[in-house]
């Protein structure tokens, strides 16, 4: 049928390849400006950094929002994510003993339709460093 809405699934699918894309889309952003990829979809202590990236002797920890308007992904970025992203910031550091006296970061970078990725550092303060 043409036109129809896509299942539960396929909808899934869908964001799962938008999110997909706007991590590659960020991640090329954020590598003009000079930074080094280090992780990408990081998975620790029941959270998920989607970048982490590195400039000079700053590890940076970056949350990627896509929505079809960029200015809508700027709010989607809550309390309860940013506690569940600190946890993982904190679990990652802890994991990789070599970062010890570097200078750590929360940036986030909002992708929407049609527009270049809007990288914004110091988004919040990641709790507990």
């Amino acid at each position: 049928m043409t036109g129809a809405l896509p299942d539960g699934a396929g909808r899934r699918r869908a964001a799962y390849r938008l999110g997909h894309r706007a991590e590659w889309l960020a991640l090329a952003a954020l590598m003009l400006k000079g930074y080094w990829p280090i992780g990408r979809r990081v998975s620790v202590a029941g959270g998920e950094i989607d970048l982490v990236v590195r400039r000079w002797n700053t590890v940076v920890f970056v949350e990627v929002k896509a929505r079809a308007k960029r200015d809508d992904a700027r709010e989607a970025i809550d309390g309860a994510k940013q506690r569940r992203f600190s946890r993982a910031v904190r679990a990652w550091i802890g994991r990789n003993a070599w970062c010890a006296g570097a200078t750590f970061r929360a940036d986030a970078v909002f992708v929407g339709h049609r527009a270049w990725p809007a990288h914004v550092e110091r988004v919040f303060t990641i709790e507990g460093l």
